[in-house]
C-alpha cells in the first residue's frame, strides 16, 4: 500500500513540474504563424508588400508623409507590373525593373536621404547572388 502511494506522489509531482512546460507550449502560436506566407518579410518567396517595404524605407530613411504616399503608389505600381509579366519572365526582368524603382524611389528622396538609401542593402539580403550563399564572389 504505501509503495503504491510513493508511486501515486512520485506521478503526481512529476505531472506538476511538466504542467507549466506545456502551458507555455500551447500559448504561443505554431512557427508558420509567427510569421507571414512564405517566410520572414511575408509575401511568396520572400517579397515583401509595398506596404512593408515602405515601412523598411521609413525605419531607414525617416520618410515624410509625402514621401510614403508617393513611393507606395512607386511600390504598387512594381508589384502589379511584376504580377503582368509571365513567371517565366520575371527573373529576367527583375533587374531592370529594379533599376527603374529605385531611380523614381530616389527621385522623392532628399540628397541625405540619397546617400542612406544608395547605401542600403537590398532587400532579402540578396541571397543567392554573386558573393552570397551558393554564389561567385566578385573580383575587384
Amino acid at each position: 500500500m504505501k509503495s503504491s502511494l510513493r508511486h501515486l506522489l512520485a506521478a503526481l509531482a512529476l505531472g506538476a513540474a511538466v504542467l507549466p512546460v506545456v502551458s507555455v507550449a500551447q500559448d504561443a502560436p505554431p512557427p508558420e504563424k509567427q510569421r507571414g506566407p512564405g517566410g520572414p518579410g511575408g509575401g511568396r518567396g520572400g517579397m515583401m508588400t509595398p506596404a512593408q517595404q515602405v515601412e523598411r524605407l521609413d525605419q531607414a530613411l525617416a520618410l515624410t508623409a509625402e514621401q510614403k504616399t508617393k513611393i507606395t503608389a512607386i511600390m504598387k505600381e512594381q508589384a502589379a507590373a511584376m504580377q503582368a509579366i509571365p513567371a517565366e519572365e520575371r527573373r529576367e526582368k527583375m533587374a531592370e525593373m529594379r533599376k527603374a524603382i529605385q531611380e523614381k524611389i530616389r527621385a522623392t528622396l532628399t540628397p541625405e536621404q540619397m546617400k542612406k538609401f544608395d547605401d542600403m542593402p537590398p532587400a532579402g539580403g540578396g541571397r543567392g547572388g554573386p558573393g552570397g550563399p551558393g554564389g561567385k564572389k566578385k573580383e575587384n
